[in-house]
């Protein structure tokens, strides 16, 4: 049979209706602007995890233990490292004040961008892992860089920072006009619309385009025109967290590659983990005050993922023969992320009752 992306085109459409028919199930569950439960949040996030078991399950028999230990070591990976993602992602919630029953639209939009990004950085990234082991060095200090990054910033408080200085929330601005309230779940108003948030809201003022009274040298506003689509919060709130993924992935992308160079297991990995995000936002959401180590375990992996693209790497230009098999790494990423949890357990964080 005709290989695709270094697999059978059997592999190809298995991992699509699994991963089409799983997001049309989940997409008509949760059609309206409910918040969940934690109870569902959990159920739907045991889902997202069976389905992907059952994708690795079919890797294991058609194509052998190792291809399934490469998939289930990027899922787990990339699983763990969208935590902070999803950290970043209750701060700007928080800080545009998105109702909860809200948040799943956001989610849902901001996870398609990110399915269709990673597309693209995983075709770039394995295709640039072609052009030699300086490449793999390249993705070992970006990957080193970002566990760094991580370390410095664990006393910063991402609540209080200011989402208006946000790149994305500068761009929205400069290209569209804002009103600046929630109008039921719309990302734009149509110019009816408008006219009934006006009367809605009659004392609240349109931010026209190119109005930025926050910084008077970018200050141009422009008349609004007769068909212009005006932008609401909740888009904004989706611009922040769309730009802030499309950085993520700068990071989780070479990690993920890291582990295999197969397009179709790196892509899959991530994209089952991916579409496991929206339920587990909301499991995390409510215990994110006992889970206060697993950022941590984050960024050990981090620094054992780019120890492992530098080993392979060095491999490929000395020939030492030191290498870190796929069921070394998923034994490795599965201990870290269990001592993460159990030290979140055994030395949960303390807090001041005064505060």
């Amino acid at each position: 049979m005709t290989e695709h992306l270094g697999f059978p085109l059997e592999t190809v459409i298995v991992f699509a209706l699994f991963s089409l028919g799983a997001m049309a199930l989940d997409l008509y569950a949760h059609r309206d602007d409910k918040p969940l439960s934690l109870k569902s949040s959990v159920l739907w996030s045991l889902f997202w995890i069976a389905v992907s078991l059952l994708f690795g399950g079919y890797l294991w028999w058609h194509h052998g233990s190792e291809m399934a230990s490469l998939f289930f070591t990027g899922y787990v990976l990339e699983k763990v490292l969208s935590v902070d993602n999803l950290f970043l992602m209750m701060a700007v919630f928080a800080w545009f004040k998105i109702p909860e029953g809200m948040r799943h639209r956001v989610l849902y939009w901001g996870i398609i961008g990110a399915i269709i990004f990673r597309m693209i950085f995983v075709a770039i990234g394995t295709s640039l892992l072609a052009l030699g082991p300086y490449v793999e060095f390249l993705f070992a200090l970006i990957v080193g860089w970002t566990a760094v990054m991580m370390l410095r910033k664990n006393d910063e408080d991402d609540d209080n920072e200011d989402y208006s200085e946000h790149l994305a929330f500068r761009l929205v601005h400069k290209f569209f006009p804002v009103f600046p309230r929630l109008v039921g779940h719309y990302f734009f108003l149509n110019r009816e619309q408008l006219r009934q948030a006006r009367e809605q809201y009659p004392d609240v003022r349109l931010e026209l385009i190119g109005e930025d009274k926050q910084h008077p040298k970018h200050n141009h506003p422009k008349a609004l025109g007769k068909h212009a689509w005006v932008a609401t919060p909740l888009f904004l709130c989706l611009a922040v967290i769309e730009l802030s993924d499309v950085m993520f992935a700068f990071d989780s992308v070479p990690a993920v590659i890291a582990v295999s160079r197969e397009p179709l297991i790196v892509y899959s990995a991530m994209m089952f983990a991916i579409l496991g995000l929206r339920t587990m936002y909301f499991v995390l959401e409510a215990l994110k005050n006992y889970l206060v180590h697993l950022e941590k375990a984050v960024v050990v992996l981090l620094f054992f993922v780019a120890f492992k693209l530098a080993l392979s790497a060095s491999n490929h230009l000395w020939h030492h023969g030191w290498e870190i098999t796929p069921n070394m790494s998923l034994m490795v990423v599965m201990i870290v992320l269990t001592l993460g949890v159990l030290a979140s357990l055994v030395f949960p964080e303390k807090h001041d009752d005064a505060a």
